[in-house]
């Protein structure tokens, strides 16, 4: 274990040249260097947030849906029909023709009966709109509250107007009690994001969302124990910049409210573009890969840190791509429709088989294909967010 920990933590690997740690291990009084065992504190702190999500969506988000008669019941149920229910838990939840023809004549039903059948059952499994409607409430107050803090914080740090104090003196930078607590705050809340990912309304993009968290706390962590903290400060508050109004639009298409989520999720859509693929790239990703190559030179975890990056920025350009065909539809419709990121089980996907009724679902003003899912992002959260 001493050999593995000593390969680990490696002072060519995380620490400039002529740079150890034992250097940033005895500071003056007073003064504090980030230690690894400093982030250990996220993971109570994880758990915590978990449960105050609990209790605000039961309390809190849950009043606010029923005040805004978001109902938690579900849709039409499936009427029992043991052949059907075993196709659907063995074999498949959405056969194709071959199956539904076979169901059709071993049932003699019409094969509009099956199709609809499979619909209402798939559509059980599917959470309500008023658990989606707690889901996105409790996002939306923390990226609010995370936003607010993380600027009013950076607003008094002189790296917010000039991103070379993100470097000079590096690595020898204190680590103050604002700047420790926001971090911890970020680390501690995509801690419980990633594993509640399992749990959550389970939608198209998991995968690279879950990416994303673990890219996240990566970074978090990364740039933490070399004291990229500055410059990790600045990368959080800009992807917060654009979560809260994501999770808003989606609170507005759950209630019903279709032009407010239209105007909001363009909002978001504008904010998006400027914070990740404008003031990112031109504005952090400058100040990581040529203002520190300028100041303290490269040396391998500076590498590292930005190749992750530039992994984050790859993301981000596949989310415009989704959020952009998602405004361009509702600027040439009026409307925003069939969120590419929404849940799993859609209702446009539902009514596949039924052009009739396909017809009425995508051009529901308010329904579920709307601006259902992370829009793509469609998320913040690949959020929604790192550092």
């Amino acid at each position: 274990m001493a050999a593995l920990s000593a390969w680990f933590w490696n002072e060519r690997f995380w620490l400039p040249h002529n740079v150890t740690w034992a250097d940033l291990a005895d500071p003056a009084p007073g003064v504090e260097y980030p230690k690894a065992g400093h982030l250990l504190a996220a993971l109570p702190l994880a758990l915590g947030i978990f449960a105050v999500r609990i209790l605000f969506e039961r309390f809190i988000a849950s009043a606010c849906a029923r005040s805004l008669q978001i109902q938690q019941g579900v849709g039409r149920r499936a009427q029992p029909n043991a052949v059907l229910e075993k196709v659907f838990t063995s074999i498949t939840k959405n056969p194709d023709s071959r199956h539904l023809d076979g169901l059709s004549k071993q049932l003699d039903w019409e094969v509009r009966k099956v199709q609809r059948w499979f619909r209402h059952r798939r559509n059980q499994d599917k959470p309500s709109t008023h658990t989606k409607f707690c889901e996105s409430m409790w996002r939306f107050t923390f990226y609010l509250c995370i936003f607010t803090y993380g600027f009013q914080f950076l607003w008094q740090c002189p790296w917010l107007w000039d991103t070379r104090h993100c470097w000079y003196g590096y690595p020898y930078q204190v680590m103050t009690p604002g700047l420790y607590h926001y971090y911890v705050t970020e680390l501690a809340f995509y801690w419980s994001l990633m594993f509640s990912q399992f749990t959550d309304i389970k939608r198209k993009d998991f995968l690279i969302m879950f990416i994303h968290h673990l890219a996240t706390v990566s970074l978090i962590s990364f740039s933490y124990v070399n004291n990229m903290a500055r410059v990790g400060s600045l990368v959080m508050c800009v992807h917060d910049a654009s979560d809260f109004l994501l999770e808003a639009a989606k609170l507005t298409n759950y209630a019903k409210y279709q032009r407010l989520c239209d105007f909001l999720f363009i909002v978001f859509s504008v904010a998006f573009f400027i914070t990740r693929l404008v003031i990112y790239p031109i504005w952090i990703l400058n100040s990581t890969m040529f203002e520190s190559w300028a100041i303290v030179g490269p040396y391998p975890s500076w590498w590292l840190f930005n190749f992750l990056l530039l992994v984050l920025q790859v993301l981000h350009i596949i989310w415009f791509y989704l959020i952009a065909r998602i405004a361009i539809k509702a600027m040439l419709r009026g409307k925003v429709c069939n969120d590419v990121r929404s849940d799993i089980e859609s209702s446009s996907d539902d009514e596949a088989g039924t052009p009739e009724e396909g017809h009425k679902a995508s051009h529901t003003p308010k329904g579920e294909n709307g601006t259902n899912g992370h829009y793509a992002a469609v998320k913040a959260r690949v959020q929604n967010h790192s550092s």
